[in-house]
């Protein structure tokens, strides 16, 4: 059994959502990328909780439909996240132009087995998804 639940801790949703509209304003339009902080654990029924967001440039070569975490600047975020006693719980990125279903870019790339992928729109439409190894499973938001 897997978790069913991804619950965002207050501000977290609208932290998310004003990043996404910032992407989607810019010229062109491109994606938003970052790090998911907060509780987990390594049972992947457990649900988990995201306190806080912390962004990373997207360096991908093309940002309008697709997302790449800057490597160094991942590194030192999750860091940071780890030496302030959270978890990473996963990451977020949005889709400017398209609805917030994992492309088959997403995933293609995705590589943290157990960690959650959180895809927005910045119309306020957000996804949720833990990734297994093979497949994203879907998970409930609670704000």
């Amino acid at each position: 059994m897997t978790a069913r639940t991804l619950a965002l801790r207050e501000g977290v949703r609208g932290t998310i959502l004003a990043h996404a509209r910032e992407g989607a304003n810019s010229d062109p339009p491109r994606e938003v990328c970052g790090v998911l902080a907060g509780r987990r654990t390594d049972d992947p029924s457990d649900d988990a909780t995201v306190e806080s967001v912390r962004r990373v440039p997207n360096v991908a070569a093309n940002p309008r439909v697709e997302y790449e975490l800057d490597p160094e600047e991942t590194l030192r975020t999750i860091e940071a996240v780890e030496s302030e006693g959270r978890d990473v719980v996963g990451f977020y990125h949005s889709h400017p132009e398209s609805d917030p279903v994992p492309s088959e870019t997403d995933k293609r790339r995705a590589t943290w087995t157990g960690y959650v992928y959180l895809i927005c729109a910045p119309d306020g439409r957000m996804r949720a998804h833990r990734w297994t190894g093979a497949a994203f499973e879907r998970l409930r938001i609670e704000a």
